[in-house]
């Protein structure tokens, strides 16, 4: 069995990720111990020998220095959580492959936005409070507006891990999905089943908007307020990307101007904040404390995902959740 290591600041993170179930089947396929290897006790030595890293949130930054003196035997780190975008580049010019459960992760967050991809298209969100406030004869009135999930074109910011499990899901729907993202191959989108067009045809022309694009330097500000102003009646803009990718400023306009238009949204600008944040005061905007993701046992969801691509490495094989620097370049 390999020698394998914990690498984590917080022994709770690993032990919600890897239950009791992964954990007897990773003693199973490793030798490994209970405990979790923080940066500051790498100096030990603690690791020296260990050739595979199993990680999850809490994960620390390591520089190379610190992983070329500490890490010498490390061939390879399995990170049971999404975005490696924090920690990875230095592991990756050490020549320790990364491998990440961003995959599962999507999984979660791809299910929550179709479901809420589905309610939005027949009004749910919208006629909760009126029926709440003014009755059912007007909940009833309201409604008119939808036209359900038939006949209507969905809109996708970003089809990489998420936006194109979203699609995939959409595709045993009656919805036309239309996708902007300039990395996605023609192919592919033909693959998906999702027609390639602007973002300003997106926001202009589709009732519901859901935004998947990753979050890097280049997105943020990226949706502007002639998008969000562009909306048609009784659309929908849905978050689970990053708050900086918009001014919520302008989001908050775009509501304010045309009450019809909903919002819902995972994640904030600034999420401390949420509290004070007058989008969370409008009765068309629906605020979620960024539940997207995998949580409760849908966690362990990922560390399954890892075990089962150490198993693919192990034999030789290569996984399908492996990440390289150049994927960094356009990935969440």
């Amino acid at each position: 069995m390999k020698k394998a290591v914990f690498i984590n600041q917080s022994p709770q993170s690993v032990r919600r990720v890897f239950a009791e179930r992964q954990m007897e089947r990773l003693h199973g396929l490793v030798d490994i111990g209970d405990a979790c290897v923080s940066a500051e006790e790498l100096a030990s030595g603690v690791a020296a020998d260990a050739e595979v890293a199993f990680s999850t949130w809490n994960m620390p930054t390591l520089d190379e220095e610190t992983i070329r003196r500490f890490l010498p035997s490390l061939r390879a780190l399995f990170y049971a959580a999404g975005s490696v975008q924090a920690f990875a580049r230095p592991f990756l010019k050490c020549g320790v492959r990364v491998f990440s459960g961003w995959q599962a992760n999507g999984r979660a967050v791809a299910q929550f936005t179709a479901a809420q991809i589905m309610l939005a298209l027949k009004g749910y969100f919208r006629v909760q409070p009126i029926l709440r406030e003014q009755g059912r004869k007007a909940a009833q009135a309201a409604l008119r507006g939808y036209p359900g999930a038939y006949d209507v074109r969905v809109g996708l910011l970003g089809c990489g891990a998420i936006g194109s499990q979203v699609a995939r899901i959409l595709r045993d729907t009656d919805c036309e999905v239309w996708v902007y993202d300039p990395f996605l191959p023609a192919g592919r989108a033909e693959e998906l089943g999702v027609r390639l067009t602007s973002m300003e045809e997106i926001f202009r022309e589709c009732l519901v908007i859901s935004n998947h694009l990753a979050n890097l330097p280049a997105t943020r500000g990226i949706i502007r307020r002639e998008h969000l102003m562009s909306m048609q009646p009784f659309a929908t803009f849905i978050n689970t990307g990053r708050g900086a990718q918009l001014d919520e400023k302008d989001l908050l306009d775009a509501l304010t101007v045309d009450s019809t238009r909903t919002a819902l949204l995972d994640v904030l600008t600034d999420e401390g904040q949420t509290d004070s944040n007058p989008l969370t005061r409008l009765p068309n905007c629906f605020v979620t404390p960024h539940i997207a993701g995998a949580s409760g046992r849908e966690v362990r969801r990922m560390a399954d995902y890892m075990l089962d691509a150490f198993e693919v490495w192990e034999a030789g094989g290569q996984p399908n959740c492996e990440v390289t620097e150049k994927m960094l370049e356009t990935m969440a």
